[in-house]
């Protein structure tokens, strides 16, 4: 090596060594240099949701989140749901999903890390979650979210389509992106403020009428004349004036106000127990989640609040609140839906006491978790929707500021803010159903405790029966989704073991209270009262077994030695998916599918043609052998044998003459084979269609009583 090769060798060397040793002014401050991170090669996740990034940063200390950056400058953070929310889902677990956030509060990409609901794993397949979460992607946190929104035509909104048999999953999964990506924001982003501490002075009250109530500001008053909306909106575009002026075709006079609402913050106290009297605003704060508002609107006005296609319990398009540039979440609680208005001063448009509906009126329900902050000022809007030319549609907001006055409130030492559970939420948007379910539990019920009274009228309890196979079809089956299934006892044996918690089971009421009733019931009356009145698919068999009696489908019969054999298949395939789970619940899952109850009734046959072929010709089968699946290949009919072996309560008539020597209900009568030789009711494998009572209680039917009258024949011997 010559002198001059190893001179400047040494001179890049001393050169690299300098450079490295260097830390320029110009390439990064203190507080995002390299020495705050660690990683330069990027996740593959982190790279596609922030395909910039140069590297991550070192994760923020108390706060699970990640840094992003690309060279100096800060992108954003990425984060895991699961560190900030603890939703869970229908299968008894979270859905854990990786989300990036840009320093603006922009989603910039999601992707589900692990999720355990079987509507996706293994119905409607994974790709529907996945493209429903994509739609976050671009779309800013400040935005208002609403899921299957009523009035879709509102610009003033994100709607998001949810997935059909999903809604519950989807509910969750939507909660968890916003609730922890607020958390995120509000710990890191400066678009978004900080929590209050300002919360309502509890004893703060004297009585007051409507008049003081609106001079002293705690009732707000928003007008908008006539002239006054034609000439605010003149200028934006005729078409916008034209909108306006077909909404009211008096417009060119001055007479009523186009805006007219008054606005209340009913529960707190001063306002709402002097709007409402004592009694309605107890019941009010009973409707209500700690940390929760009731906002009370009053229209006057010629333009509404709401549209004609509102629906209680839903958001309003046209109204919303904005406060520090972020959309305040308002849904109506329907507090009218079973009590008439009823007030304790006199208010505009109504006497004291009245409950006539002269001026339209609603309770709007602002959720603690959305960060409003009832002390602070706030924007009201009423949007028009107008058509700027074919295609194209705009919306117009009226807008106006409100601010409550300082002495309503007060800053407490501490404040324990808790949040509205989900199942709560879902039991409230479903009370309908739950108390249409619950009436006919009730009435179920009560035929049970009179089956005997019921059974001497034969005509009468078929049309019953007919009747309630039908509801439990249409209604539990195919529109509230109430199928039981062991797929529901996998997440008990998974609650068991991973710690039980009564929440997971809460988020569908439907399957909760079915549960109960027949949990109960088996101790009672044996499974009969769920699988031959309320199994959506054991209903549907039925009826399908009827109809083939009406077109003379000739049944098979099975004999007594090959039924009794046969029996035990579904005990076998009870235990083995129950093994099965306690080794692998993602396995088990998957053999559960031996149940067509996810094709037939949560999906409606619309799935991959394997399982549509299964569940058709089971039931094609049943055609030819009565409730074929039932009787030997359900695994919760099983189950639920096994549990309701000896009921307490053994109400099926028997007679001395059945089964030696009458055979008529064993061989004729009992489809289902529940019958002995000597004339006993099986109850494990009896669903008490109440047939065989219907036999006995009727002296036309029952062959005891039709012979035992006649008189005997004696032949003379000569």
């Amino acid at each position: 090596m010559s002198i001059v090769t190893l001179l400047r060798f040494h001179f890049y060397f001393l050169f690299l060594f300098f450079c490295i040793s260097l830390q320029p002014v110009f390439a990064f401050d203190n507080s995002s240099s390299f020495k705050n991170q660690e990683v330069t090669t990027i996740p593959a996740d982190i790279a596609a949701i922030f395909p910039d990034a140069t590297h991550i940063g070192r994760p923020v200390p108390n706060l699970a989140v990640t840094p992003v950056y690309q060279l100096n400058q800060l992108l954003g953070y990425v984060f895991e749901t699961d560190d900030f929310t603890n939703f869970i889902g229908f299968s008894g677990k979270t859905i854990n999903i990786l989300i990036g956030l840009d320093i603006n509060g922009i989603f910039t990409g999601l992707k589900v890390l692990t999720h355990h609901e079987p509507i996706f794993l293994h119905g409607l397949g994974e790709q529907p979650m996945f493209d429903f979460i994509d739609r976050y992607k671009g779309h800013s946190i400040k935005e208002r979210y609403i899921i299957n929104a009523q009035d879709k035509s509102s610009a003033g909104i994100t709607n998001f389509d949810g997935i059909t048999r999903a809604t519950i999953s989807i509910m969750v999964i939507n909660d968890t992106i916003i609730a922890s990506a607020l958390k995120v924001a509000r710990a890191k982003l400066e678009v978004l403020p900080t929590i209050s501490t300002v919360i309502i002075a509890p004893d703060f009250f004297t009585k007051l009428t409507f008049k003081q109530l609106l001079e002293q500001g705690y009732i707000k008053h928003w007008q908008v004349t006539k002239n006054q909306s034609l000439k605010l909106t003149e200028g934006v575009s005729s078409e916008l004036v034209d909108a306006i002026k077909e909404l009211d075709p008096g417009l060119t006079q001055d007479k009523n106000n186009f805006i007219d609402l008054y606005f209340a913050f009913v529960n707190i106290p001063i306002i709402g127990k002097n709007l409402l009297g004592e009694a309605e605003y107890q019941r009010l704060l009973e409707s209500l989640k700690l940390g929760e508002h009731a906002l009370m609107v009053f229209n006057r006005g010629a333009y509404s609040y709401a549209s004609e296609n509102f629906i209680p319990q839903t958001v309003p398009a046209r109204l919303s609140i904005v406060q520090d540039d972020f959309p305040v979440d308002i849904r109506d609680i329907d507090f009218y839906s079973y009590y008439d208005p009823l007030f304790d001063i006199i208010i505009p448009g109504q006497g004291l006491g009245s409950t006539q509906q002269s001026i339209q009126q609603n309770i709007f329900r602002i959720k603690s978790q959305s960060g409003f902050k009832i002390s602070q000022p706030f924007e009201v809007s009423l949007a028009i929707n107008y058509n700027q030319s074919f295609l194209v549609k705009q919306q117009y907001l009226f807008s106006t500021s409100l601010t409550l006055p300082k002495n309503l409130f007060y800053t407490p030492k501490i404040i324990v803010e808790k949040q509205q559970p989900l199942w709560v939420r879902i039991w409230s948007s479903r009370r309908v159903e739950i108390a249409v379910l619950s009436v006919y539990l009730f009435i179920l019920s009560l035929l049970f405790f009179k089956q005997k009274q019921l059974a001497r009228h034969v005509n009468a309890i078929h049309k019953i029966r007919l009747t309630m196979l039908i509801f439990t079809v249409a209604f539990i089956g195919y529109y509230s989704q109430g199928q039981l299934s062991v797929v529901n006892i996998y997440t008990l044996l998974l609650s068991l073991v991973n710690g039980f918690t009564l929440s997971v089971f809460l988020l569908d009421p439907i399957i909760f209270i079915l549960w109960v009733f027949v949990f109960i019931s088996l101790f009672i009356v044996g499974r009969g009262l769920f699988c031959g009145w309320l199994c959506p698919f054991g209903a549907l068999q039925e009826i399908l077994s009827l109809l083939a009696k009406k077109l003379r489908i000739k049944q098979i019969k099975i004999s007594p030695k090959h039924h009794k054999q046969a029996q035990k298949i579904k005990y076998i395939i009870l235990f083995t998916l129950l093994g099965t789970s306690l080794y692998s619940l993602s396995l088990a899952e998957r053999l559960a599918e031996i149940e067509p109850f996810k094709t037939s009734i949560t999906l409606n046959f619309i799935r991959y043609w394997p399982f549509v072929l299964y569940a058709a010709l089971l039931l094609l089968l049943g055609l030819k052998v009565h409730k074929f699946y039932c009787r030997y290949i359900c695994p919760l009919g099983a189950g639920l044998a096994i549990l309701g072996r000896y009921p307490l309560l053994k109400w099926l008539t028997r007679r001395k003459e059945c089964g030696n020597p009458c055979q008529l209900c064993r061989n004729k009568k009992c489809e289902i084979d529940a019958i002995r030789s000597n004339g006993s009711i099986d109850y494990s494998e009896c669903i008490q269609c109440l047939e065989c009572l219907v036999t006995i209680e009727n002296p036309t039917l029952c062959v005891v009583n039709k012979y035992s009258k006649r008189a005997i024949k004696i032949k003379r011997v000569a």
